[in-house]
């Protein structure tokens, strides 16, 4: 993908190569050179635990999530989307694909738009002091939130000024959002193997194309978040991919993180892993101001059981994340890992 080309023509190559007409868009640094026929899009991952992969998708997975997508929150013919995400990752790709499929005009913030999908970095802007993205969201009937947990009281929030909030859960492998609101999109199965939430359905990826590795066991597609399968509903609790061992005890560093920005919202908090000599790997707690810290320890202890304790603490400018609001824990640890005390 040429990083110049405007969102119309953007559109247009993908348009063209959905259909076959056109060769594979790449978003992102993609080594690879030539794709199998029905490929339409490779998008490479962030890479923060390791080497970038490059997810190919076909034309047919990313029409079928762009279906369904429309179809759960009832986008109609013409209907108006608004892209506010980057272009470099799937979830901005999605909207245009989705406004492909439904035949959607594409405006930016200043337009009216049906329906929009952001972040939860983008919502808590709004909803402090950006009076025009805040215009924009409460005009669309629906706006689509994902990319990172969004928080149980920034969503009464949203909702309370008059927002209609549709939480999204997905990754580059499912071509982005397939469940929303905890429920399965159409076409989507889910499940947990291992304590991993497990996808199948038309909407995942091919594979990937820089890494030998099986892309699904038995069918299944099994993502690296932690969670909870009741009642047909999706509950993500962490990544297995943060799950730290601390002192022989297993603790997820997003979890004890979604936790302390619920139970201090004043605050704005990260859980990081510090090698340490005793105890292999000591939980870390920083925050963009003071904190108790001895009502941390508190709280956790409370929470989680007495094995949750912190080691180490810190207070920072700001916590690092990635373009689609995530906590960048990699880059936490680059930037601010000597302050912890």
């Amino acid at each position: 993908m040429n990083s110049s080309w405007s969102i119309p023509q953007l559109r247009e190559h993908l348009t063209a190569a959905l259909a076959g007409t056109a060769p594979a868009l790449g978003v992102g640094e993609i080594a690879a050179t030539e794709v199998p026929n029905e490929i339409a899009l490779v998008v490479a991952t962030s890479g923060s635990t390791g080497r970038a992969k490059e997810v190919a998708l076909s034309a047919r997975a990313i029409t079928a999530s762009a279906r369904a997508a429309n179809a759960f929150i009832g986008v109609e013919q013409g209907d108006t989307w608004s892209l506010l995400l980057p272009t470099d990752h799937i979830a901005g790709i999605n909207v245009i694909a989705r406004a492909i499929e439904a035949g959607s005009q594409i405006v930016d913030v200043n337009g009216h738009a049906d329906f929009t999908s952001i972040v939860p970095t983008q919502l808590h802007r709004a909803l402090n002091g950006n009076d025009e993205l805040l215009r924009h969201l409460r005009g669309a009937t629906a706006v689509l939130v994902g990319g990172a947990p969004l928080q149980p009281e920034l969503r009464r929030e949203a909702e309370a000024t008059g927002i209609t909030i549709v939480t999204t859960y997905g990754m580059s492998e499912s071509c982005g959002g397939c469940i929303y609101n905890g429920r399965p999109l159409d076409g989507v199965e889910v499940t947990t193997v291992d304590g991993r939430i497990a996808l199948r359905g038309d909407v995942l990826a091919s594979g990937y194309l820089n890494s030998d590795a099986p892309f699904l066991v038995d069918g299944w597609f099994i993502t690296s978040d932690l969670g909870e399968v009741e009642d047909g509903r999706v509950r993500v609790t962490g990544r297995a991919d943060d799950v730290i061992i601390s002192g022989g005890v297993k603790i997820s560093l997003s979890a004890v993180t979604d936790f302390l920005n619920q139970k201090f919202p004043a605050h704005e908090s990260i859980a990081v892993g510090l090698d340490d000599t005793e105890w292999g790997t000591a939980l870390a707690i920083a925050s963009t101001t003071e904190l108790d810290r001895a009502a941390i320890r508190a709280a956790l202890i409370e929470e989680f059981g007495p094995h949750l304790s912190p080691k180490a603490f810190a207070v920072t400018s700001y916590i690092p994340k990635t373009t689609l609001g995530k906590p960048d824990r990699k880059k936490f640890i680059e930037e601010f890992g000597r302050l912890f005390s």
